[in-house]
């Protein structure tokens, strides 16, 4: 049997457990397993925190004695002085221990002292990040001098050697299952190792689940917050990750590095070269995912130029410190996104740097604009492409309205960005999100500004049905700023939420006035909301209960209008208005061929989940033996409809009846 001798470097038999086995990484596990039977160069890569070292130590535990009859170790620990060439002498004593040596500064082994093991070596270099470089050119030349040698090292990025396998280790998954009876591997070494601590507490798997989403599924944040169970509960650690920066600690960590999440962060800022240390700090503004062409104008300025910062996103990347989604070079560009505990360690960072006001400033700069292009995006007809950019940049915006809410300023920006986004808070069913930025927004900006009156329309529009009062209250707010700017397009909307309301109180002569009024004064074309077509959707729907006739036509003008070609939302609002007035009319066939087409088209052009569910429910109300009244569309925003077999407008069921 191998043998373990004291020290960091020595003849090398099992692995120290710390009294824990391995959880979440069984799959990890065989395929270093089977990459060490197989290749002579094997590296684990990984952030901090992941557990590079204890996954390598198990699978060298578990080696057959055949390949490798030796093992030893080789770890840097915290503390140790780098010095020239010092990996390099460390190196050669402990292969010496073993009887295979060789002159460092050649190619050629030299002859040792005892004989060199039969069964060959497998040197372990362990957290070498330090000496990373050293590392590269000494493993390549021990693997060229030595055959029966091989080599297997964690750091937090590879070597970058031709022949090398690199196993990159995650964080552990933390979602549960699908059918929520099995827990996540987080959720499983967040509750074992707080067990082993004595916590004897009756988990809530929602709090569970909330620490382990807030920590990233990083096994040593969570071996951190399992020794806070004591003295917190679930909920309440949950709370406090949530609230502020992650300040979790261990008194008597295995290495100092681990003490807190923010010195294992500061051993990696430590060895990033000045660069990427102000890039890691400028992009700790970035909430969400964000690109390169984001990046460069965000960190670069009189001391960083933009060449130099592409070069550190790759080696913020290949440390861990962010995250690539999506893959380099395809056909749909990269995003970064910068890990938790990164994230604070840059913002404690940034604000010690005196960076925080200037940086903030481009942020919100950054959100305001990307808005402004994804409105661009939407009324161009690149609906799908409008949705994913806000998709993409969602944290980001929801992020700037949190800074507002504490008084960092940025107010009209992020309420120009919440404008712009009209259709993302319609369409993806977000109207009760969108209202609470807008409410929160408008709390703090000046009642002088332009656009108190734009954000008093959007957030009475969302909230119309949910909270009439208050939607009417906004109403007569914006009214008469609209009024004295002569703003047509402001006018027109503010009618449509008096149609909504109007429907609401089942005043259906009210509401054909208010939509009429709304579809002839918003200009075709005009920014900041839904195009008169809507507004003629909704008038059809709302004429259909007494005058069909009437609401055939209106719908068949709200289908000839321009917008309808490039807008697939407001087309299948205009599709709906005709089919139901062609089913009111008494045409069945016809509205049943409408609402196909409808289906057909909208399915085809754009993910807009409540259209496409009242549409469904038209279409099955309109198939043979249904019932004689079509239903009404209970999530279709902004038309109306009846109840099953009412014959005057009922109240709106949700606020997407608008």
């Amino acid at each position: 049997m191998w043998t373990r001798s004291e020290g960091h470097e020595a003849p090398f038999v099992g692995y120290h457990r710390d009294g824990h086995a391995l959880i979440g990484r069984d799959e990890e596990l065989a395929v270093l397993r089977t990459a060490l039977a197989g290749h002579r160069l094997v590296t684990v890569t990984g952030a901090a925190g992941t557990g590079k070292s204890r996954l390598a130590l198990a699978a060298v535990s578990s080696l057959p004695t055949d390949p490798c009859r030796t093992v030893v170790r080789v770890r840097w620990h915290d503390g140790v002085p780098v010095g020239r060439r010092a990996l390099t002498a460390r190196v050669t004593r402990a292969l010496g221990a073993t009887g295979l040596s060789w002159e460092p500064g050649g190619t050629c082994p030299r002859t040792a002292d005892r004989p060199a093991p039969p069964g060959g070596v497998l040197l372990f270099l362990d957290d070498v990040d330090p000496v990373h470089t050293e590392g590269i050119g000494l493993v390549q030349t021990l693997l060229m001098a030595l055959p029966t040698v091989r080599v297997l090292v964690t750091a937090r990025r590879s070597l970058g050697l031709g022949d090398e396998t690199v196993l990159r280790l995650e964080p552990l998954w933390y979602e549960p299952g699908a059918d929520r009876a099995r827990s996540s591997p987080a959720a499983e070494l967040l509750l074992s190792r707080a067990r082993a601590r004595g916590w004897r507490g009756e988990p809530d798997p929602t709090a569970v689940t909330r620490v382990c989403r807030l920590l990233e599924g990083v096994p040593l944040a969570l071996e951190l917050a399992a020794g806070r169970l004591g003295e917190w509960t679930m909920e309440e650690l949950a709370d406090h990750l949530e609230s502020g920066p992650c300040r979790l600690a261990d008194p008597a960590p295995l290495l100092r590095r681990h003490r807190t999440l923010r010195t294992s962060m500061g051993a990696v800022h430590a060895l990033c070269e000045p660069a990427a240390r102000k890039v890691w700090r400028r992009l700790s503004v970035f909430a969400g995912t964000f690109t390169e062409a984001a990046a460069v104008p965000l960190c670069s300025g009189v001391d960083l130029a933009p060449h130099e910062v592409p070069p550190a996103l790759a080696t913020l990347s290949a440390t861990g410190v962010l995250q690539v989604h999506g893959e380099a070079g395809g056909v749909r560009q990269h995003r970064y996104r910068m890990a938790r505990a990164a994230r604070d360690f840059g913002a404690e960072r940034l604000s010690a740097a005196g960076e925080g006001p200037v940086t903030r400033d481009l942020h919100a700069a950054h959100v305001l604009g990307t808005a402004a292009v994804a409105e661009t995006l939407w009324t161009t007809g690149l609906q799908r492409q409008a949705l994913r950019t806000v998709q993409d940049e969602h944290d980001d915006l929801v992020a700037l309205v949190r800074r507002c809410a504490t008084g960092a300023g940025h107010v009209e920006e992020a309420l120009q960005a919440v404008l712009h986004l009209w259709f993302w808070w319609v369409v993806q069913e977000r109207a009760e999100e969108g209202s609470a930025h807008l409410h929160v927004l408008l709390a703090r900006l000046p009642s002088s500004s332009p656009l108190a009156a734009y954000g008093q329309w959007l957030a009475a529009w969302l909230g119309a049905t949910r909270d009439p009062r208050t939607a009417q209250r906004l109403l007569s707010l914006a009214w008469p700023a609209a009024v004295l700017a002569g703003d047509d397009a402001l006018l027109g909307r503010i009618a449509h939420v008096h149609g909504t309301l109007a429907w609401r109180r089942q005043d259906a002569e009210t509401a054909v006035r208010y939509y009429r009024q709304a579809a002839e004064t918003t200009p075709r074309g005009a920014p900041g909301g839904p195009p008169p077509s809507v507004s003629l959707a909704a008038l059809a729907v709302a004429q259909a209960h007494r005058t069909p006739a009437a609401a055939v036509r209106t719908a068949r003008r709200a289908l000839a209008q321009p917008t309808c070609a490039n807008d697939a939302w407001a087309a299948a609002l205009a599709h709906y208005a005709r089919a139901f007035a062609d089913h009111r009319a008494g045409r069945t066939g016809r509205a049943r061929h409408h609402a196909r087409r409808a289906l057909t088209e909208l399915e085809s052009r754009l993910d807009a989940p409540q259209a496409h569910r009242a549409l469904r429910r038209l279409l099955a109300a309109l198939e043979p033996g249904a019932t004689a009244t079509a239903p009404a569309p209970q999530r279709l925003r902004h038309v109306p409809g009846p109840r099953d077999g009412a014959s005057k407008p009922p109240a709106a069921a949700t606020p997407a009846q608008r």
